[in-house]
């Protein structure tokens, strides 16, 4: 016969299963969200994978006192597992990193001279290449791994940086120091994205905030998927260029 302690060990695991095949089906469509942004070289079992185990972590570590909904704690600690995983893969070549610098560079250039945004045109003739070139440069770099904000925004914490998350507003601890820079990173995205040109801030909504495809958002601003990739990318490298000093 069961004591009081194995019953209630027995109930835990009980409901840590449960809970787990009840939400076991975001894994599937939160992957599939993220397969659909990316190269044919990131397979989906991956992708799969890496978010069950973010599942598995968020109802192990789910804390009702937190105010949130375990289904969307599991949902963030989803995303987290499978970004974190993308970023791991670290598919650019030495080649790929040097354009990304190039842009990054030219932009931050420009932008300190003229005080002002830089347009495609300023860009590729800093570059030396044409709008053509410039625009498959951004197609390539897009196509050889996921790009995303996370990738560009860091915090610094002592002598060591830390990824924070653009979507995310969840957090396991909360301190005045933690919410100071975070309403601060927040301003700095808000204002440095106001400087991009108006259809460059309508694909980073519909993007990150809507969570449309790439695919999608072409269909709503009637452009080829494509060149919504493209304006995607620059967009990002833009954003990079004008937030380096900010997070050195």
């Amino acid at each position: 016969m069961k004591n009081k302690y194995q019953r209630n060990k027995t109930d835990q695991d009980a409901s840590r299963e449960n809970s787990i095949i009840e939400y076991a089906y975001l894994v599937k469509h939160i992957a599939a969200r993220f397969a659909m942004r990316l190269p044919s070289s990131v397979f989906f079992n991956e992708l799969v994978s890496a978010g069950s185990l973010g599942l598995i972590d968020a109802v192990d570590k789910f804390d009702p006192s937190k105010h949130v909904s375990l289904k969307t704690y599991a949902q963030y600690r989803i995303k987290g597992a499978i970004l974190d995983e993308l970023r791991s893969m670290d598919t650019y070549s030495r080649s790929m990193r040097k354009k990304i610098q190039d842009i990054t560079r030219a932009v931050k250039a420009i932008e300190e001279q003229k005080r002002a945004p830089a347009t495609d045109e300023e860009i590729c003739k800093a570059l030396d290449v044409s709008l053509e070139a410039y625009h498959d440069m951004l197609t390539h770099i897009h196509g050889a791994s996921v790009l995303s904000l996370d990738e560009f925004i860091k915090t610094k914490q002592k002598d060591t940086y830390s990824k924070t998350r653009f979507q995310s507003g969840i957090k396991e601890e909360d301190n005045p120091a933690d919410s100071f820079d975070k309403e601060e990173l927040k301003h700095m995205m808000v204002e440095t994205i106001k400087t991009l040109a108006e259809k460059e801030q309508m694909v980073v909504s519909l993007y990150y905030y809507d969570e449309l495809t790439l695919k999608e958002i072409g269909e709503v601003l009637s452009l080829t998927e494509s060149r919504i990739c493209q304006i995607h990318t620059a967009v990002l490298l833009k954003l990079k260029a004008r937030l380096q000093d900010y997070f050195k």
